[in-house]
Parts: structure tokens; C-alpha cells; sequence
């Protein structure tokens, strides 16, 4: 695995950035813009899974940052749910749906191959270094 100096490093904030990205230009055109409840959710459980990223990371501590990356992929499912919704809803086609289904797909998968990697890792945070 490559070096991680920074959040920005860490793939999984990388892809979950371009689909957070990519959800905000769908959410305001056509009838998704006016689906208040929904396209507000959307955009917040999309950001939640970048900035809790993010934000374990800045905790220091392999337990903590993997409680963070958990609370991440539990906000990527929910985007995939509200995909789902916004599908039914007629406000994305079936070809976007797939496109931003599969994004967040991948970004689950990048979150939880990182998760396994930290269980694994010897190293276990600057917080709990005392020398």
C-alpha cells in the first residue's frame, strides 16, 4: 500500500470525492432539483462518506479511524439506497443510476479493503506513540 501523509491520499476519500461530485451535478437538474427531502439527503450522506473519511484520519488512532471508515460505508449504502429512491422517482435514468451505482459500489469496496488492511496493520496510530 502506498505512503498515506494526508487524507487527500487515501483512495477511497479520492473516489468518494468525484461521486460526491458527480451526485451534485445530477441532484440539480430536471425534477431531482425540486425533490427537496430527497436531494438534500442525498447531498449530505454523499459528503458524509468523504468527511468521515477525513475525519478518522485526523483522529491518529487505527480504532478510531476504522470506526470512522464504518460510519463512511454506512453513508455510501445509504447513498446507494437514495439512488434507488431517486431511480423510482423517474429524476435519474436507468444508464446514470447503473454509472453512480457502481461509483459508490467501488468506493464501499475501497473503504472496506482499507478497513481490512488496518485490522491487519502493526502500526496502530500516532495517538498511542509515547516515545
Amino acid at each position: 500500500m502506498a505512503t498515506i501523509k494526508r487524507f487527500e491520499d487515501i483512495e477511497a476519500w479520492q473516489l468518494s470525492r468525484a461521486l460526491n461530485k458527480e451526485i451534485w451535478q445530477v441532484i440539480n437538474c430536471g425534477t431531482f432539483s425540486k425533490d427537496w427531502g430527497l436531494k438534500d439527503q442525498i447531498n449530505r450522506s454523499s459528503g458524509s462518506v468523504a468527511d468521515n473519511i477525513a475525519e478518522g484520519y485526523g483522529r491518529r488512532g487505527t480504532k478510531e479511524f476504522i470506526h470512522f471508515l464504518s460510519i463512511s460505508s454506512g453513508s455510501n449504502d445509504e447513498v446507494r439506497s437514495q439512488l434507488y429512491r431517486a431511480l423510482d422517482r423517474n429524476h435519474i435514468d436507468q444508464k446514470t443510476f447503473e454509472h453512480l451505482n457502481q461509483s459508490s459500489v467501488k468506493v464501499g469496496y475501497k473503504i472496506h479493503n482499507f478497513i481490512t488492511y488496518l485490522k491487519n496493520c502493526e502500526i496502530k496510530g500516532q495517538k498511542f506513540n509515547f516515545g
